[in-house]
């Protein structure tokens, strides 16, 4: 019995959130793939349908109860159009753009940082001198991975992209405002079918601006087919119910330390996929990354009272 608990214990812990920082690193390769031969917003509302359409027949056929009140669809909606529609509509908007996928992959390490400075206020959540070191260590080794490719970036050709850049920053607070909602408002019901709502919320957002910009050109290559399912079952169904799991079960700022990892792990997958150089720099950067993880999400202190409670 007791080996059954901690068993749960390991994958919980560390299991599943390596699980989850490996699919979610896909994220920046799979948005210039796509951007190659389409419309990314347009590719993005085809993602939602599909993947809304995927977990509401899977919900359906497992019975799993759906939201019962107005304010329950309410919140379901509202939280899709933060983590969801504005999120990657910035992210992969200005990725296909032009915003080389390490700077974005630098914006959302940002992430932490905001989420650790909101969290005392927006979720009654401590942040101790220890997460605070480990937030700093985190970002710290981030910039030591993609120090090397960001040298290589043109300046002139980053001057005159600005407002992609605010574009790709708004996203990564939508997000960082999305998780807090989450756990404030929707911290019970079955993620089967509140992720099902949130994608249709997603769409809502997402549709109208694509028909504003964009032809809606969808492209039929390997490439954009292959990554089009990758982002439908991996990153919209398997990553993202992994993260509201992970945030369901534990602190927000906790959670978002996770982001940490992804731009050291992106790094890992272009070496062994795309045969890029790993310099020490970045292999110290990396460890370094690990250490403030580690730190970041280490248990200490009691909970702060919500106002609200």
């Amino acid at each position: 019995m007791a080996s059954g608990k901690h068993d749960n214990t390991f994958l919980v812990t560390f299991g599943i959130p390596a699980i989850f920082v490996l699919i979610w690193s896909t994220g920046w390769i799979v948005a210039r793939f796509i951007s190659e031969d389409s419309d990314v917003l347009t590719m993005l509302v085809l993602r939602y349908l599909c993947a809304s359409l995927l977990l509401a027949v899977f919900a359906f056929a497992s019975k799993a109860q759906w939201p019962s009140t107005r304010a329950d669809w309410g919140h379901a909606l509202f939280s899709g159009i933060l983590i969801h529609g504005f999120y990657l509509a910035g992210i992969w908007w200005a990725v296909g753009h032009g915003i080389p996928a390490s700077i974005s992959a630098l914006l959302a390490a940002l992430q932490p940082i905001f989420t650790a400075i909101l969290a005392p206020r927006l979720a009654g959540e401590r942040v101790g001198i220890a997460q605070w070191a480990g937030i700093s260590l985190g970002f710290v080794g981030i910039v030591m991975v993609l120090a090397p490719k960001l040298t290589t970036v043109d300046p002139d050709q980053m001057s005159g992209m600005t407002w992609l850049l605010l574009i790709n920053t708004a996203g990564m607070m939508s997000l960082t405002l999305g998780t807090f909602y989450q756990k404030r408002f929707l911290h019970s019901g079955d993620l089967r079918s509140v992720t099902a709502v949130q994608f249709v919320g997603a769409a809502l957002v997402t549709l109208p601006a694509a028909f504003a910009f964009e032809q809606m050109r969808i492209g039929t290559s390997t490439n954009t087919l292959l990554s089009l399912a990758w982002s439908v079952l991996a990153l919209s169904i398997v990553s993202i119910a992994l993260l509201l799991f992970l945030i369901r079960r534990g602190e927000v700022a906790r959670s978002a330390q996770l982001i940490y990892l992804v731009p050291p792990v992106a790094a890992l997958q272009a070496f062994f996929f795309f045969h890029e150089t790993l310099a020490g720099l970045q292999m110290a950067g990396m460890a370094l990354t690990c250490v403030g993880v580690a730190l970041a999400v280490r248990r200490e202190g009691r909970r702060i009272p919500s106002p609200k409670e």
